[in-house]
């Protein structure tokens, strides 16, 4: 059974629509949400490069498409079939960019295509009993092949950005403390400089002050 379906942008993670009534009667539903942002906040940094994939977690399987810079996401048990699954979201998919395709790239707050739930959840109805003669005859359907979209957990999706993050926030702060030190360097050496020829400059300084004491004198 269908259980969560969201849409986001995949350049920056932009949530653009979902199903409104999703979760209601979910467990956990808002720690499932929050595993969908962390998914959608990795694919805006080019984490997961395929375009394609199911993400296990807990009881349920995230499955989603990328298509067009955006991505379709949903929810299911884990007994669902994941051919329903993946043309669920191609369905989802090819009425977003009918309706939306053209505002996109413009849109600047979060669920600007709220309205798309009407056809989620029309949509999200016609897939939900696997046992009606539609659904049967999509799972039938040779053409559509899903065996070799890949099945992670979500622990290892979601931990391979986490060290990602880290990778970077170290690498970040290893050139913060290398200008660190490379300043300090800088006014070690010209430490050593001033006491090397510091005394020089004072003998010579006297020097040409005896020589122009004496030429004055004389």
């Amino acid at each position: 059974m269908v259980k969560m379906t969201m849409i986001a942008r995949v350049t920056d993670g932009l949530p653009l629509a979902e199903g409104l009534d999703d979760g209601r009667d979910l467990i956990d539903a808002e720690m499932y949400k929050q595993q969908v942002k962390a998914l959608f906040k990795n694919l805006s940094k080019g984490q997961n490069e395929a375009s394609r994939m199911s993400v296990e977690t807990g009881p349920y399987v995230f499955h989603y498409i990328i298509e067009g810079r955006v991505c379709y996401l949903t929810m299911c048990d884990r007994a669902y079939p994941k051919k329903l699954a993946f043309q669920y979201l191609e369905d989802l998919r090819n009425e977003f960019e009918r309706v939306n395709g053209a505002q996109i790239e413009t849109a600047a707050r979060p669920y600007a295509f709220i309205k798309f739930d009407t056809f989620i959840q029309k949509t999200k109805k016609l897939y939900q009993d696997t046992r009606t003669q539609r659904n049967i005859a999509k799972l039938n359907d040779e053409l559509y092949e899903v065996h070799q979209i890949m099945t992670r957990n979500v622990q290892e999706v979601l931990g391979v950005g986490e060290k990602l993050d880290q990778v970077s926030q170290m690498s970040s702060r290893l050139t913060s403390e290398s200008r660190v030190y490379a300043d300090k360097a800088r006014d070690l050496n010209r430490q050593a400089l001033i006491r090397k020829w510091a005394p020089v400059a004072i003998v010579l300084g006297v020097v040409f002050l005896l020589f122009w004491v004496k030429s004055k004198l004389w």
